[in-house]
């Protein structure tokens, strides 16, 4: 992974992060390398206060633990101040327009983070932004949580390029956000999801396109076992995302054959490692005996959001 490149460096400054393939592969390694530099930092006590003095707004339209503690407590470790903001106490959720929303917190803020349901909301908030706006997570995609899985899989394999990730289950935002990154990073992806549940189409036109240009596979399939074949990496997530509790029922008989265990994780390499973003729903997507074995890389994954984030935060609001 190369080195610190001022020339990556000034070209983040001020950069929206909405999505993984908005970024070169020179400028995702950059950022992985930096996150590991400032946990490094965070673990040997040095103070980095790269964002003194600096303030990011947290809107939050979906509830989480990861996001909210590992964003708020970033802020404080890179010396500045992240504001919670629900929805219900912005004028936002009162018929405020996003785009008058987004010139008012300009003028408070140096950056914002938001966590939403539709992609659009980030985008229309981003184009009326003059700060830089994060992707905390939207229903297209979460960046945040693959770069940190970016991060973890290089400090455990010691590499990215040629690795292989099989992930199964639904074809939802994190299957986005995997599969954009691992094309612009060369890495080998098979994505293996209940007909119907695939991801979406125009991304994986465009993550293919990225793929060719690295080196990189994207296969998708209907069969577990086709992917997770020699796979280093075996990645899930749950089956019904938040926004989905209706579909809940139907979903599980759509993925009753998706599940991660003992026996699906016998076609990948020995020493494969498991992934998943949480929260997980053990002897759902995943049997208890995978996701807490110890082959199971979970909590590293969790850790890495602050770290990642910090990364991000530290880039693109310097």
């Amino acid at each position: 992974m190369q080195i610190v490149n001022e020339e990556i460096a000034h070209s983040l400054k001020g950069r929206d992060f909405l999505m993984l393939v908005d970024f070169t592969k020179e400028e995702l390694h950059y950022l992985i390398n930096l996150a590991i530099d400032l946990k490094r930092k965070q673990k040997a006590g040095e103070t980095h206060h790269i964002l003194k003095g600096k303030t990011l707004g947290m809107i939050f339209e979906k509830s989480s633990t990861r996001t909210r503690v590992s964003f708020e407590v970033g802020m404080y470790q890179l010396g500045g101040q992240g504001l919670f903001l629900s929805s219900n106490d912005l004028q936002i959720g009162r018929g405020e327009t996003i785009w008058d929303t987004a010139q008012t917190l300009s003028r408070y803020l140096d950056g914002i983070m938001i966590r939403t349901f539709a992609h659009r909301k980030v985008v229309e908030l981003a184009r009326g932004a003059t700060i830089p706006v994060i992707n905390g997570l939207t229903d297209l995609s979460h960046p945040c949580q693959a770069l940190a899985d970016f991060q973890t899989i290089y400090e455990k394999k010691g590499t990215l390029e040629g690795l292989k990730m099989a992930y199964i289950g639904d074809g939802n935002n994190m299957a986005h956000s995997l599969m954009m990154g691992a094309a612009k990073l060369g890495m080998h992806m098979s994505i293996a999801t209940p007909e119907g549940y695939e991801p979406d189409s125009d991304l994986v036109k465009q993550t293919k396109a990225n793929a060719a240009e690295t080196g990189s596979r994207l296969v998708i399939c209907h069969d577990p076992k086709e992917a997770v074949a020699d796979a280093d990496i075996i990645y899930t997530d749950v089956w019904a995302s938040m926004g989905q509790e209706a579909e809940q029922k139907e979903r599980e008989l759509a993925f009753a054959n998706f599940q991660v265990n003992d026996e699906l994780a016998k076609y990948a390499k020995k020493d494969f490692q498991f992934m998943h973003c949480l929260p997980a729903h053990r002897g759902e997507e995943v049997s208890e005996s995978v996701i807490d074995g110890a082959q199971s890389i979970i909590f590293d994954q969790a850790e890495n959001r602050l770290h990642a984030q910090k990364a991000i935060m530290a880039a693109i609001m310097s």
